[in-house]
């Protein structure tokens, strides 16, 4: 495995993160463990949740899971560099009008709690906002970090799906109050969605901010599966989403097949040559799904490998302000 720091923090974490959204929904408890636990033996240390995953009624699942399995012991718990997010509701009648989806140092301080309930811990070493909330001022929400952090209950503050806008605006504030400020964005990103490279991995880079993709395979459409639909899997089975990209994942085909690898792992790997990616999520429901990823931070696009990759999946056109100006 290979680490990198996350963002412009001294934190070291692996270039794959593990995922794990489909625990407690299509993967059961006991497949999930065993997914960890060769996670963990696989150099993996970095695991990203969030409080709604297992969703709806059933949100905040996925992290009672992982804190069953760190409830084992053997170290599990010290080897993880664990992520979970805030933002969305959950289901808490506790909550009154305060649980809707947003941003608070209310919902801060109390989901926060939450989580640390569910995952059997003392503390998360990277807490992230599941989305951004314009009608909340940075003054509350520093402040509400800045209280979790010298309590110790959090280490790093990250964000996810935010503009470039608002990690400048995210940044200026937290400096402006002598903080830190954010060491991570999670954002969606894959060669059918690239997008972010307009404004929000330059601002990323520049700022030191890690981005870490999610849906580096767009949902199995980039999995090698979406034109060859698989029995039991929902999300690479798609017929309108994979007709509508036919002509580009059958040149994809073909080139991985040139390469002699996997068009999942070409996927994954053209996400970790970009510059600004600290690793891609992988969110395997099975443990032969994790195995069948690992080797991807062995493999080495070469130029022409990229160029080619470039001409199927044509970028949005260039880098900010760039882009906008000629």
């Amino acid at each position: 495995m290979r680490y990198a720091n996350l963002g412009r923090s001294g934190l070291k974490v692996s270039k794959l993160c593990l995922g794990t959204m489909n625990f407690g929904v299509d993967t059961e408890e006991k497949d999930a463990f065993r997914i960890m636990d060769a996670a963990l033996d696989a150099g993996i240390n970095f695991f990203d949740t969030a409080n709604v995953y297992g969703w709806g009624e059933n949100a905040g699942r996925t992290e009672e899971i992982i804190g069953r399995w760190f409830a084992q012991g053997g170290g599990r718990r010290e080897k993880v560099v664990l992520a979970t997010k805030f933002y969305g509701e959950m289901s808490d009648p506790l909550d009154g009008p305060n649980g809707a989806a947003g941003l608070s140092a209310y919902k801060l301080r109390r989901h926060l709690e939450g989580s640390l309930r569910r995952l059997q811990t003392d503390h998360i070493e990277l807490y992230q906002m599941h989305h951004v909330d314009r009608n909340v001022s940075w003054d509350e929400l520093w402040e509400g970090f800045r209280v979790a952090q010298h309590q110790g209950k959090i280490g790093y503050v990250g964000s996810s799906n935010f503009a470039g806008r608002d990690l400048v605006k995210a940044q200026y504030e937290a400096q402006n109050q002598r903080m830190l400020g954010l060491v991570s964005e999670q954002h969606k990103y894959s060669l059918l969605c690239r997008l972010p490279e307009l404004e929000v991995l330059p601002a990323a880079e520049e700022l030191g901010i890690g981005v870490i993709a999610w849906s580096p395979l767009d949902g199995g459409l980039l999995s090698g599966h979406a034109l060859k639909p698989v029995p039991g899997s929902k999300r690479a089975n798609n017929p309108a989403r994979a007709e509508k990209h036919r002509a580009q994942l059958e040149a994809f085909e073909g080139l991985c097949k040139e390469l002699g690898e996997s068009e999942a792992n070409v996927a994954l790997a053209w996400t970790l040559a970009q510059p600004a990616i600290t690793a891609p999520i992988i969110g395997p429901r099975t443990l032969e799904q994790l195995e069948g990823a690992l080797r991807v931070v062995d493999i080495a696009l070469d130029e022409q490998a990229l160029r080619r990759l470039d001409e199927i999946f044509p970028g949005p056109g260039g880098q900010a302000p760039n882009a906008y100006a000629w």
